[in-house]
């Protein structure tokens, strides 16, 4: 994706070192002549409300920190993920945006979603907090999959909302009714009509399994062993991902789950945007229609998603992912 210098102006005249530094020491420099001090941010993104959507762990300034060291500290926070942010000169991140590196408590991901908004309202927050400038109407960040925008906008009532452009979908493989129905231990019929089980990325590959009812999704039990063996050797598929249509509120379009070995994610950001290319390429939503998911209410983690996506001819593209986010803590590691 290309990054235009408006659309990251706002680290032209202060880089995310210099911000970050203003109120961090997290350079590797000595204090009191032996520890290094790493400050760190924790916000729940997709929510606009303390102790809902899904926690986040972000290092703000995590120069000097070993890759080793940086999964250490991702496996001590015990969050499904933890982001690394690595400034750089303001002419680097002009033009390749700031780097930030995510880890979840086993390995380094390439991309996630909630990590990126997440990592993305930190550094927007502290922008805004310093006055490096009033306004931030875009961050971009670079990932290992690539240039990510996340853009902003601030509501009547002072919420920021952000939303990332992910990377252009792919789509895969398409997997058979009866063999998902078997790995989950219900019948065919209960899988939906509205699309194929396929297999889609926007930066992880995920296989979107559509739901006849809210029932169903709410006493999914997969055969986790049987689903391993499943994706087995393939490289193009990370996991299944749930949804219906049957939410039982008006003002919410999916109910989705992300349902994995490790345990239940209260809002899968990457997953979503697979989900925003499945429903504009089955024509179960319009090109460029908002979408509103719901994630996390099993857990009592909810979660509010909004995604659209655009269609061209036969294309699918332009797949946004967005949601609000909310500080709830802040510390430091010393070394």
């Amino acid at each position: 994706m290309k990054s235009t210098r408006r659309s990251f102006f706002l680290l032209g005249a202060s880089s995310t070192a210099l911000v970050l530094g203003r109120n961090s020491t997290a350079q590797g420099e000595d204090i009191e002549g032996s520890l290094r001090q790493f400050q760190f941010a924790q916000i729940d993104v997709f929510s606009s409300k303390k102790l809902q959507g899904n926690p986040l762990a972000v290092f703000l300034d995590a120069r000097g920190l070993s890759d080793s060291e940086m999964q250490d500290l991702a496996r001590e926070t015990r969050l499904e993920e933890t982001t690394f942010v690595i400034p750089r000169g303001s002419a680097v991140e002009r033009d390749n945006g700031v780097k930030v590196r995510i880890f979840t408590r086993d390995e380094e991901l390439p991309f996630a979603g909630h990590p990126t908004l997440g990592t993305a309202m930190a550094l927007r927050n502290r922008l805004v907090k310093f006055k490096a400038t009033e306004s931030v109407p875009q961050i971009v960040l670079d990932l290992k999959v690539g240039k990510v925008p996340v853009e902003f906008t601030t509501d009547a009532a002072g919420k920021v909302f952000g939303e990332m452009r992910q990377v252009e979908p792919v789509f895969g493989e398409i997997h058979e009714r009866e063999t998902v129905a078997a790995i989950l231990g219900i019948s065919p019929s209960e899988i939906s009509d509205d699309g194929a089980i396929q297999t889609i990325s926007t930066g992880l590959p995920f296989a979107i399994v559509p739901l006849r009812s809210r029932r169903t999704l709410q006493s999914l039990s997969p055969d986790f062993k049987r689903l391993a063996a499943y994706i087995g050797d393939r490289t193009d598929l990370d996991d299944f991902f749930y949804i219906t249509r049957d939410t039982q509120d008006p003002k919410i379009d999916l109910r989705s789950r992300g349902l994995y070995a490790n345990g239940e994610d209260p809002a899968t950001g990457s997953a979503s945007g697979c989900v925003a290319a499945w429903l504009v390429r089955n024509g179960v939503a319009k090109s460029g229609q908002p979408i509103h998911i719901e994630q996390g209410v099993e857990i009592q983690r909810p979660s509010q998603i909004f995604v659209r996506a655009e269609k061209q001819g036969d294309k699918v593209l332009n797949v946004r992912v967005g949601g609000h986010g909310v500080e709830v803590m802040q510390g430091v590691y010393s070394v």
